[in-house]
Order: C-alpha cells, then structure tokens, then sequence
C-alpha cells in the first residue's frame, strides 16, 4: 500500500461526502415535482409528452397500480429489445453484418438490461450493432436508472405521508426523473468524455497498420454516450468487451475518478433526499454514514490484499503487489477502490479483473454484492434496500431494549416486517438456489475455468452477480450457454422485481399510518448507536447467510493460497 494510493481514497470520500446534498437537494426537486432551473427549456417537452400519451401526472396511483403500470412497462421493453436482437442482421447501422442474436443469449441480454443488471456474456465489439448498443440497450440504461429512483420516491413517499393511499404517478416520476436529470447529465458526462478521448461515432470499425507492418481492426461507436449513462445509472454495461478497462471508454486516472464518482452520485444524494422527505435531514445522514463505512471497511480489506500480493509468487522471487488483471495506469489502489465502487453499487462495470483478484481481494467485490448492493447501492435501489434493513433493524431494537418500533414517525408492526423479510430472502434464496444447481450439474460444471474452490467462487459469483443486478463477474466463467443464458436471466428478473413487489407494498402500508412523534419510547434513529446497530443487522441476518459459501469459495482459495498451493 502507497500513500499515494490513501491519498486518492481520501481524495475520493472527500468529494463524494462534498457533492451529496447538492444532488440531493435536487433530487428532492423532482420527488416533489417543483420546478427546477431546467423546466424553461424542457418543460413543453414533459407536457408534450404527457399530452401525446394520455397521462394525467396529477392522478396519483395506490402501491398495487404502481407496481403494475412499472412491470407491464419493463415487460414491455424487454420484448422490445428482444426482438431488436432477434432481428439484428437486418437492421440498419450494422455495417460489419453483425449476424441475429440467439433466442437463449437475446432473452438473456434482455432481461439483463431492462433488471439493470447489464450482465454481458458477450463482446459488445463482435456481437451488437450499432443501432442494438443505441436502441436496444443504451435505452434501458436511462429507463432502469429512471424505474429504481422512481421507486424510491415512491417508498420515501410511504414514509413521508400521512393517512394516504397514494404513493405518487409513476408516469410522472419516470419522466421528470429522465428529463431533468439522466438526459442532461449524461450529455454534459457525455461531452466531457468526449474531450478526454473516449470516441463518439457511429463508425463502427477502423483497420490500422501497426509498426510491424500487420493489420489491424479497431472497434469504434458511438462510446462516449453509453459511457456517461452506464456509470451515471449505475449499468455498467460495456461498449467492449474490456469494460472500463479499455482506454476508449476509460482513458486515464482522472476519467477514472470521474466514473468512480458517478457511480455513487445519485445513491448518496438520494440519502439526502430521503432525510429532507421524512423532515429530518438527519435520518439521511445517518443512513450515508452506514453506508461509507461499510464502503471503506471493504476499500481497506481489498487494497491491503491486493497491495500484499501472491506468497506463493514471492516464494518464487517475484515481489510487488498483485497487478494480475489489471491496467498499469491505474494501479492497485485505484483497481480495489473502483472494485468496491462497482459492487457496492448494482454498476457491475470494471477497471480491472475481478477473477484475477486475491482470494481475499476478490471476496470483498462478491460480500458487497451479496449484501443485496445496499452499501450505497444503485440508483433507488440502494436506499430502499437500506431500508428494508433498517425496518428490520428498528424491529430487532424493539425487541432487545423494550422500545416501541418506530421509524421515522411510522410504527412498524407485523406486516411490514413479514414483507421485509419476504423482500430480503429473496436473494439469498435465488444466488444459493442457482449456484447449488450449477454446481451438481454437468451444464453448470462446464462454465468454470478453474476447478476447486476458485471455479465455485466462479459459479457463485456469476448468480450472485445477477441476482444482485450488479453485471460484473468473475472473468473465468462461460456464461454464454443455453443453461447459464437461461438460469441467470430468471435470476435477473427474480432479484429485481421480487423484491421491489414487496417493498411498494410496504410503502403503501405506510403511508396509510398516521405520523406518531418521537417520544422517549422511542428509539433514537439518527446517532452513532442506531449506525452501529443498522451495520450489525445487516451484516448478521444479510452477510452471514453466506458465510458457508464463502467458506468453500474464497476462503478455501485463501487458505490454499497460504499453504503454497494455487487452484
């Protein structure tokens, strides 16, 4: 470990901790649909819109048509790009001839764009057009972004009313949360890109000479679009197949840093918003700090594992830190904090290689995602992931200390802690599920590229990946299977919707209560205890849930590693 490489850890906590209310405030903006400096130029088009489609944004919805009007219109754009994918080789702006996608691997594309998992078990290069990464994909990179923020709104709203049986327009959230948000960020991310170098056009490839006289075909596209949404929205799906490893959509440290910082962005700023909603800027703040330093707490296992290196390589002469996977412009510290990053956030997109990670180092990536993403977590779905545990969290004090189960101005009863716990069994239930299938079966057992417990951690971490709705993966594994292109997608789908169902339902349970002020029988949800007390329920009933599959995975990995022994 250098101190270089603490100081851009610092540097990077320091700024994030800087841009937080900002973007919270205008988060807030939106969840309460005021106007905002950008509604002179872009408010005809959000009446246009609402005028062309029929949708009144004032008629607000109850938590079953909510969550009804956001699954028939995720449906309906997942069948979308399914048959752009299945109609590819006749399609305009596919000058290579980029042939059909199979009806296995475009079920699985898009299930995994539309769940903001961007799982790729392909080379975006050699496989997708121009117009499939522009239509078929890069769309649901604004639509999923803008459907988990919406829904957080909507659960804030549970909190924040008061004998209601609305939780908002869902219509009106999704609109408002793309036009004055994704859509202008994004082209200013866009440009900025742009100007660091990463390529913008829809010239797809180029043939070079190199020195030696050999040809040479360069990938190019429209890049710097894609890019500024996939970290924004917490996607992660790359343009090519290195991800942001590769310089044209990650050129150098600073860009580095930028796509860092975009990545968490929108999900600190939604503490804030949260805290502003509920009347206590407080509640939001004490979510973040839970959050930051279970971030650092993986920030710090991950560098010191990477930084320390291979003893089994040392033995053999070869000191240093481990760089295996990684691109030299970056280096250890920057690898580790973007691998965290990524994780903890539902991104999934990557600098460097997680399967060529430490044991140890490559754990922290897998816990993060296990977690449920909920350490920051991707746009909107972070905090109402968060909640889910502090809902559970407030419970468990109430029960420990005698305190009556309140949270933010709302008591907690039976039924909100049934669908909590509905909601949260829901991944440990499908990434165990699915890795338990995969490994007994010959389908399954042909993905790895390792055996023992490194092609396990392999396999659970490509379920883990998409029931999380994080994308990245262990590199080793073939996915692109009819077997793995199948499983995973329902995972997908399963990780995402089955957990967002329970949640409105919550919400609306909420928003039906009255408003109980904060007495002395009420437990204190704003200090270092309630932080300390949110970090230990989720570590406990979310973390320890997989400790045995970490065991037989990287943990085993570890304790090989130690003993001289590589798998």
């Amino acid at each position: 470990m250098t101190f270089q490489g603490w100081i851009l850890i610092l540097a990077f906590f320091a700024v994030l901790l800087a841009i937080t209310k900002p973007v919270g405030m205008w988060l807030f903006a939106l969840y309460e649909g005021r106007r905002t400096p950008l509604h002179a130029l872009l408010g005809p088009v959000e009446r246009g819109f609402y005028r062309l489609s029929g949708i009144d944004p004032t008629a607000e919805m109850g938590w079953r048509r909510y969550a009804v009007h956001m699954l028939v219109f995720n449906t309906v754009l997942a069948l979308f790009t399914y048959a752009i994918l299945r109609l590819q080789a006749y399609l305009p702006l596919n000058a290579p001839g980029m042939a059909n996608i199979g009806p296995d691997g475009a079920a699985n594309v898009a299930v995994s764009f539309t769940t903001n998992t961007n799982w790729q078990w392909y080379s975006g290069e050699a496989a997708m057009s121009n117009l499939s990464q522009m239509l078929g994909l890069t769309i649901h990179n604004f639509t999923s972004a803008a459907t988990g923020i919406a829904l957080a709104f909507a659960f804030f709203r549970g909190f924040a009313r008061r004998q209601a049986s609305t939780l908002g327009n869902f219509w009106a959230d999704m609109t408002r949360i793309t036009l004055y948000l994704l859509l202008p960020v994004s082209v200013v991310y866009a440009i900025y890109l742009l100007a660091s170098g990463v390529p913008q056009t829809l010239t797809q490839q180029i043939t070079a000479t190199t020195l030696e006289g050999v040809k040479q075909t360069i990938a190019l596209g429209p890049i710097a679009s894609q890019e500024a949404i996939k970290m924004l929205g917490t996607n992660g799906g790359g343009f090519l197949n290195a991800n942001s490893a590769h310089p044209f959509e990650n050129p150098s440290a600073l860009t580095n840093l930028v796509q860092m910082l975009s990545i968490f962005s929108l999900g600190v700023g939604l503490t804030w918003c949260f805290g502003k909603a509920v009347g206590n800027v407080r509640q939001g703040w004490a979510i973040l700090s839970a959050m930051l330093i279970m971030v650092m707490a993986g920030v710090i296992v991950c560098y010191w594992q990477e930084a320390a290196g291979n003893p089994v390589l040392h033995q053999l002469g070869l000191a240093g830190g481990n760089m295996e996977g990684k691109e030299v412009r970056f280096g250890t510290a920057a690898s580790a904090l973007f691998a965290v990053v990524t994780t903890a956030a539902s991104c999934g997109a990557v600098n460097a290689m997680h399967d060529s990670f430490t044991a140890l180092g490559g754990m922290v990536p897998l816990f993060n995602i296990q977690l449920g993403e909920i350490v920051v977590g991707g746009v909107g779905s972070g905090i109402y992931g968060f909640l889910l545990f502090a809902i559970l969290a407030v419970f468990v004090a109430g029960l420990m200390v005698g305190r009556t189960p309140e949270y933010v101005g709302k008591k907690i009863e039976g039924r909100e802690v049934k669908l909590a716990v509905l909601a949260i069994a829901v991944l440990p239930l499908a990434i165990l599920g699915g890795t338990a299938i995969a490994s007994v079966t010959g389908a399954g057992l042909a993905g790895p590229l390792n055996k023992g417990p490194h092609g396990f951690s392999e396999i659970l971490y490509a379920f883990t990946s998409a029931v999380g709705n994080n994308g990245s993966a262990f590199g080793g594994i073939t996915s692109g299977t009819p077997f793995y292109n199948g499983a995973l997608a329902v995972c997908m789908w399963v990780g995402r919707f089955f957990v967002i169902v329970p949640m409105l339902a919550i919400a609306g349970s909420l928003a039906a209560k009255k408003h109980i002020p904060e007495s002395a029988g009420s437990f204190p949800t704003t200090g270092g205890l309630w932080v300390g007390l949110l970090i230990g329920v989720i570590l406990i009933m979310g973390g320890l849930t997989f400790l045995p599959s970490l065991a037989l995975g990287p943990i085993a990995d570890h304790l090989a590693m130690i003993g001289g022994h590589l798998s």
